[in-house]
């Protein structure tokens, strides 16, 4: 009688309390947490440089964020259900506050990376968290709306944090960049403690805990994360590092997928991947990860190695994208009650392919607008593909089952987008070495065009008083760039295509998901 009791007051208190505010409570915490992992990369050369570390060893403060956000991911559905979904909440924010803190004060790289690590533990719970919370909070009709709220901190964020990075760095230091958390850390955990209440149905559970399951997810996941960072640095498996690290990954998360399918309780329910739909939606999005995450990083490259755009301005030019995202999710959202959830992921899917289309024809004329258009048209496209599928993905999973369900929804995306960003800077370094020699080729003495462009250019510098024999080895060095220039191009082109085709490909797939049972909208036509 007590406890129906205590589960009565719970629910009456949710109830009163109205969704869009514990939206922002928990949104807060999770916008935070997202942005910082990106914020960091255009500071990491001035971090390097205040704290006496290299380049290379500064790119661990980046590393390990992302491993111990990685690690924890998929262990939140379980953790709350030990904890208490409130009590992780709180202390996954207070957690990352403090280390934001902590990270600011950093005397040196060991030090920083230390509070990285913590920092990373702490908020990766947060992105699960906040998701299971708003699909419950919000009657299932609304769904569409809770999704595109969540969505848009998840996507805006990256977007956000080199921009914000750059211009704190370049206007204060870069320790603000960790600084700046503490405001939205204090009024995350105020807002959590008086708006977000524990559903009846989670209670702290006093059961076995699956140390092994544990150990396998930090060994596979830990060695799988580092080396996706650091295969392209290290020339993948050339390098007995990463050889090492991928026996570690293939034995860890072998083991792990093992022990958790024996044990009775499972650190990391696996069995909920028997749900048709959420499995290909799981897959979707991880597919989702690489593409978005991958063309993240490939843009402002292309911008400041080729076109010459400074660290802040390529953010800015990147900001399109956020744009279209922040104009098109609310609609999203809102067509969600009046269009069948498939089909607006179907038309999401063609748009981003659309975009991806349009950069794989770029070459060294293009400038500005060439690139606002497309980044607008994808960022819209973006609300369309990730609202509908995280809806329609989750909508099939039981209440009690939602916590592990949303664990393993980012977990995958996570993973996704750490694929994505190795295998674009991959392809990128090889294909254009690849159209290089193919080039320079055809720079030699039997080629008309190129003789005639070498004389020209030797001559332009004889004409301003270069000595013959300088003014040959600098004309063969201009000629020599542009073949560079054009064969960086021609691999952004390669990438670019690849992309466009990888989203092609999921069209097929869209069908083997199911209507969601609580699409609103009596007028549409279902698909079957």
């Amino acid at each position: 009688m007590a406890t129906q009791a205590i589960d009565s007051r719970v629910g009456n208190r949710d109830m009163a309390i109205n969704p869009w505010v514990v939206a922002i409570a928990v949104m807060a915490g999770t916008f935070m947490e997202v942005l910082d992992t990106t914020v960091v990369n255009v500071s990491l050369p001035h971090i390097a440089g205040s704290l006496s570390a290299t380049p290379e060893e500064a790119t661990w403060a980046l590393t390990s964020y992302l491993v111990a956000n990685a690690i924890i991911l998929p262990m939140t559905g379980w953790l709350a259900n030990y904890f208490g979904r409130k009590r992780l909440l709180m202390a996954s924010v207070t957690g990352f506050t403090i280390a934001s803190f902590f990270c600011g004060l950093a005397p040196n790289l060991p030090m920083l990376i230390i509070f990285r690590v913590i920092q990373g533990a702490a908020g990766g719970g947060l992105q699960p968290l906040s998701q299971a919370i708003l699909l419950e909070v919000f009657p299932p009709a609304e769904r569409g709306k809770a999704m595109a709220f969540w969505a848009l901190g998840i996507v805006v964020a990256p977007l956000l944090g080199p921009v914000l990075g750059g211009w704190l760095t370049d206007s204060y230091s870069w320790r603000w960049i960790f600084y700046i958390n503490i405001p939205i850390g204090v009024i995350a955990l105020v807002m959590t403690s008086m708006f977000v209440f524990d559903p009846s149905y989670i209670k702290r559970k006093s059961q076995s805990i699956d140390y092994f399951g544990m150990g396998f997810l930090v060994i596979g996941i830990g060695a799988l994360q580092i080396m996706l960072d650091k295969g392209q640095e290290e020339d993948w498996f050339a390098s007995r590092f990463i050889i090492t690290l991928a026996v570690l990954v293939v034995v860890g998360l072998t083991a792990f997928v093992i022990q958790e399918l024996r044990t009775d309780h499972p650190v990391v329910d696996l069995r909920v991947f028997r749900i048709r739909t959420y499995a290909t939606g799981v897959f979707l999005m991880t597919v989702l990860g690489f593409v978005l995450y991958g063309s993240t990083v490939l843009i402002p490259l292309l911008l400041q190695t080729l076109l010459g755009y400074p660290a802040l301005q390529a953010g800015i030019a990147m900001l399109p994208r956020g744009l279209g995202s922040f104009l098109a999710m609310p609609i999203v959202g809102l067509l969600m009650t009046k269009i069948e959830s498939r089909r607006m992921l179907m038309a999401g899917i063609l748009f981003s392919s659309l975009s991806y289309y349009s950069f794989a024809h770029l070459n060294m004329a293009v400038g500005y607008w060439d690139f606002f258009w497309p980044l607008i048209l994808q960022g819209a496209s973006i609300g369309l593909v990730f609202i509908p599928l995280t809806t329609i993905t989750n909508d099939p999973v039981p209440k009690e089952e939602m916590g592990n369900a949303t664990s393993l929804f980012n977990l995958m995306r996570n993973i996704g987008a750490s694929i994505g960003i190795a295998t674009v800077t991959t392809i990128l370094t090889r294909n254009q070495q690849m159209h290089t020699n193919i080039l320079g080729e055809h720079v030699n003495s039997f080629s008309p065009a190129a003789q005639n462009m070498l004389q020209g250019v030797r001559s332009a510098l004889m004409a301003q008083g270069v000595d013959a024999a300088t003014a040959t080895q600098q004309a063969n060095a201009a000629v020599f760039g542009m073949v560079q220039q054009q064969a960086a191009i021609m691999s952004y082109n390669d990438v670019f295509r690849l992309l466009m085709i990888l989203f092609m490909a999921l069209l097929p797939l869209v069908f083997l998901m199911r209507k969601p049972k609580h699409q609103a909208g009596a007028g549409e036509i279902a698909m079957h």
